[in-house]
């Protein structure tokens, strides 16, 4: 199951580095979550580590993201948005055809981010061209498992959420099967 990423911005009150005093920010996050309204659950409960009781948050929009990978790599701390163009023949018409697709590569700039877009890309078996990469205003992204030990909670929580989903059945192709595989059996 491929993950549904959230982009959320938030308003909150946090601290100038340059004066010292708290101002109203709106700072974009990534979640990892199965409908908007989880989204918007995840992003609070993340958020509520950073901030003091008297803080409050306010999520000013939530849309979902167009990143086919996340890419974190240690010691960096930035988020860079890299285009990868995949590079197919298409032998009916004789033309190339490219197929975007972006990556939210982690790294400190963007020689950096070229270099970490690269590595991802090392086992690709066909042709790619990386055309752009740029800085993303995402400041954290919170992954809905991080691959640490001790999250047999956040795993029950989530098939917990994705069992409550309901699952759309064509009731056409069910059929379908069941034809076939009587027939099979006789």
């Amino acid at each position: 199951m491929s993950a549904t990423w959230y982009e959320c911005k938030v308003k909150f009150r946090k601290l100038d580095e340059t004066t010292g005093k708290a101002k109203m920010k709106t700072e974009a996050f990534l979640v990892d979550a199965i409908s908007y309204t989880e989204a918007e659950s995840r992003i609070t409960q993340e958020m509520s580590a950073y901030l003091t009781d008297s803080d409050e948050i306010k999520i000013t929009n939530i849309k979902v993201a167009n990143y086919a990978e996340i890419h974190p790599f240690e010691n960096s701390d930035r988020w860079f948005r890299s285009k990868v163009s995949l590079i197919a023949f298409d032998e009916e018409s004789g033309k190339e055809r490219k197929t975007n697709l972006y990556l939210l590569v982690q790294a400190n700039d963007v020689k950096e981010a070229f270099d970490n877009t690269t590595v991802v890309m090392k086992d690709t078996m066909g042709d790619y061209t990386i055309p752009s990469i740029s800085e993303s205003l995402i400041m954290d992204v919170f992954p809905y498992f991080s691959g640490e030990e001790g999250e047999l909670e956040n795993l029950k929580k989530f098939i917990a959420v994705k069992d409550s989903v309901p699952v759309k059945v064509n009731l056409d192709e069910n059929l379908e099967m069941q034809d076939a595989m009587t027939t099979e059996s006789e």
